[in-house]
């Protein structure tokens, strides 16, 4: 016989088994309590509200039938309707109540998780569908959640409040979408103790890139106060980006820090109607990062232990969507959700998508965080308060300030969405990402640029910047299987300056990437001088304003500098480990650095920077020799605090062997010895004494590669930034290509491998083909062109 229904459990009592009963987010947590915390993960303890609890509501007046009779025939397209028939579900189950028998369980597992200190404690109370939080179907912030909640009559009207809100507007809708029975969802709930982030922060983490799904990566995002901020998309939260494979391997396995502008934060309020409040954040600290490496370091590794967790349960890798609190009188970290990631992991990864945006538009009105990598255009429809919603029509673009779980039924029928505020982890980006609708959050002011009826194109495909254009612009998307593939002998790698765009390239078929511009990394993504940062005292006030400001989270101007060295190359390393990254030295010329904030200080005017003092020579001058010292220093932490050994370094523009021995000398004296841990030393041949002397060279470095614009230009005697010659530049000239041919022939003598880098392998397929005729070893390419030179290269290697 069995004995009473229980409407409780503890969280230690609960599994991933019990999701039926439980609900996914009470499962999930506590599964984490029973299996994590022998390996120091740390959840606050509580309990769960059963689905016998809801089924316990729903048999009172014979609500289930009327509730099933009311949304039979819901059309979620039509949203007065669909909010008519959800506003009258909930107030039917507030009107029903809780039974007696599940108001008394509730009290006594509440007043047991308050005998700890014998008063109430402030708990926070989440809705725990059952269907929620599964493997294909996360369920995301469709049922309410209630913060900083304490005493029994307060946790029982916010436990029915939850159970309500399974017919929310937006979990209707989402049911009927994903073809669940509003009648066999249940509600559960799970009430919690409260970590005080209100005192600290808060955030989510991904174990996966959410927008390009790279697997080696964990994100995390956070913001000061409750973690409603980050997941709410009111903030533009700080990033801290973990290289998953280096975790307790190496000193620092961080590879990107971003700083977002916490605008508000959510902390307790000591009012009786609501327990939280929104205040702004301060100045100062909204430019100060709200946690450190070493939670960042903590959380990482919690992180992939949970995700190897999960994926041994399911038999398969299952990356994770994560929350996680820090309270701010222990300084204590918690994790408070844990949940399968369903939309990046699910997608097929050997298929490769690409979207192209047409040149047909007009000027970038607004960016901002780019969701996703596709794009759309349509007419903007700027809704400022939701109660406006009701007016948004299917393929519009929406733009808010933000959004919350009540603007899904919009975000479902919108082509694409634009937010003033927001990280790649909060509301919009997570439901867009499911949707699969282009997205830009974070912008700051779009509901003001942007007008309503007026058209735009959104590109979300050029990396982590999202850009809205001016006008309609055309769209074309291709997609490549990637077994369909052909391989070729000559290997296939790519040039790359930008590291936002690096996880977008990393699934191409390539063997690496044969160039990484660090000079474009400099001026993208620090924009200082060298010698700026080592010599503030010649700067003007505005100058050092910029530097100190930006370098306000570092312990110096010059830390900085290394930092964001390092990171930028490293992004790129990350993105394409164990492949091999060959990083050439910085090669901007001395009109290129001028334009660097307090660049006019330190360079020379010289007549022809193009033939001037750039690459090896510049490093050995004693004016730069300490920016120098800089380079090595980042590239020196890349290799051994970031363990990203697949960093091999190329000198540009060296004129002498003799040359090319001081720089290689320098570098070892920098902590850069060539073979020490592989390290790997390469020339770019783009000087004709490169090629007449490759013998001496070849004694000093590891291998070559071809800068065919630098070599074109100074075989012809054509300056390549000269309108007035370009005719005369011709990579294919006789001189050109009888140079390339010696270059190929000396390397190869020498036992050195050697390619060429640059644009015309994939634009004449009769170069290319001249290339692989010759042998050439490799060919780096911008990625764009990687797919049509790969086919152009396979046909020449059958022809060959």
């Amino acid at each position: 016989m069995e004995g009473p229904t229980k409407f409780c459990l503890s969280l230690e009592e609960i599994g991933l088994e019990d999701i039926p009963k439980a609900g996914g987010k009470t499962a999930s947590l506590g599964e984490m309590i029973q299996n994590l915390t022998s390996v120091g993960v740390k959840v606050p303890g509580g309990f769960g509200i059963l689905s016998t609890a809801y089924d316990a509501v729903l048999n009172q007046c014979c609500l289930r039938e009327r509730l099933k009779l009311l949304l039979d025939d819901v059309d979620v397209t039509n949203l007065d309707d669909l909010h008519s028939r959800a506003y009258q579900s909930r107030q039917m189950v507030l009107s029903a109540g809780l039974p007696r028998s599940v108001r008394a369980e509730i009290t006594q597992f509440y007043k047991k998780l308050c005998m700890q200190d014998g008063k109430d404690v402030s708990v926070a109370v989440r809705s725990s569908a059952t269907a929620e939080d599964l493997p294909n179907a996360s369920f995301a912030g469709q049922q309410a959640t209630f913060l900083n909640e304490r005493g029994v009559e307060r946790v029982c009207q916010a436990v029915l409040e939850c159970l309500a809100s399974v017919f929310t507007d937006r979990a209707i809708a989402y049911r009927v979408h994903n073809g669940f029975d509003h009648m066999v969802v249940k509600g559960a709930v799970v009430v919690q103790r409260m970590v005080r982030s209100d005192l600290a922060c808060s955030g989510v983490a991904f174990t996966l890139d959410p927008d390009t799904g790279f697997r080696d990566l964990i994100v995390l995002t956070g913001s000061y106060g409750l973690g409603e901020s980050v997941v709410g998309g009111k903030v533009d939260p700080d990033e801290i980006q973990v290289f998953k494979p280096m975790i307790g391997k190496v000193k620092d396995p961080i590879i990107r820090r971003k700083i977002g502008r916490k605008q508000t934060k959510i902390v307790y309020s000591r009012g009786t109607q609501d327990p939280t409040k929104q205040i702004e954040t301060p100045e100062k600290d909204q430019k100060l990062r709200c946690f450190s490496d070493e939670d960042a370091k903590v959380l990482a590794q919690w992180c992939a232990d949970i995700e190897v967790h999960y994926s041994k349960i399911h038999g398969h890798s299952t990356p994770m969507d994560i929350e996680w609190a820090k309270d701010g009188e222990t300084g204590e970290l918690f994790i408070v959700q844990a949940r399968p990631e369903t939309v990046r992991s699910r997608q097929s990864v050997g298929c490769l998508r690409q979207t192209h945006v047409g040149a047909d538009h007009g000027e970038t009105v607004v960016a901002g965080t780019a969701i996703g990598s596709d794009a759309a255009s349509g007419t903007v429809h700027v809704i400022k308060d939701l109660s406006e919603i009701s007016t948004f029509n299917p393929g519009e673009i929406l733009v808010a300030d933000m959004t919350d779980p009540d603007w899904v039924p919009a975000i479902r029928i919108a082509s694409s969405v634009v937010t003033n505020r927001g990280g790649r982890t909060c509301h919009a980006a997570i439901v867009s990402r499911e949707l699969g609708v282009p997205c830009i959050v974070g912008t700051k002011d779009a509901t003001e640029v942007l007008y309503t009826n007026k058209e735009y194109t959104i590109d979300c495909s050029r990396g982590s910047e999202g850009h809205v254009y001016e006008g309609l612009s055309s769209i074309r998307r291709t997609e490549i299987t990637l077994d369909n593939l052909p391989t070729t002998k000559t290997e296939i790698k790519l040039i790359l300056g930008d590291p936002d765009s690096a996880l977008n390239h990393a699934g191409l078929p390539v063997q690496g990437v044969g160039l990484v511009r660090q000079e474009f990394v400099v001026a993208s993504h620090i924009g200082i001088h060298p010698n700026a940062v080592l010599n503030m005292g010649v700067l003007d006030e505005k100058e050092r304003c910029i530097i100190m400001e930006r370098s306000i989270n570092d312990a110096s101007p010059v830390k900085f500098f290394v930092r964001q060295l390092a990171e930028g190359v490293g992004s790129i390393a990350a993105a394409f480990y164990p492949r091999p990254v060959l990083v050439r030295l910085g090669d901007f010329k001395s009109n290129e650095y001028c334009q660097l904030t307090g660049g006019k200080h330190f360079e020379l005017d010289e007549e022809n920077p193009m033939i001037g003092l750039r690459g090896a020579s510049r490093y050995l001058h004693p004016r730069f020799e300490a920016a120098f010292e800089l380079e090595c220093e980042a590239l020196k932490y890349i290799r051994e605090d970031m363990g990203l050994i697949n960093v091999q370094l190329m000198v540009p523009f060296c004129r002498t062997a003799e040359e090319g021995q001081k720089v290689a000398d320098a570098l070892s004296k920098n902590g850069l010895k060539r073979g020490e841990n592989g390290l790997e030393i390469w020339c770019m041949c783009e000087i004709p004494s490169n090629v007449l002397a490759i013998d001496k060279f070849s004694n000093i470095f590891d291998g070559f590669s071809i800068g065919s614009n630098d070599l074109t230009q100074l075989v012809l005697g054509v300056d390549r930034d000269s309108g007035e010659l370009a005719d005369l530049f011709d990579e294919q000239d006789t001189a050109v290509t009888r140079a390339i041919k010696m270059a190929i022939e000396g390397a190869h003598q020498n036992g050195r491998p050697i390619g060429l880098c640059g644009q015309a392998p994939s634009d004449k397929p009769e170069f290319a083909a001249f290339l692989v005729e010759q042998g050439i070893d490799s060919i780096s390419l911008m990625p764009d062109t990687v797919i049509k030179a790969l086919m152009i290269v396979a046909d020449a290697e059958k022809k060959k």
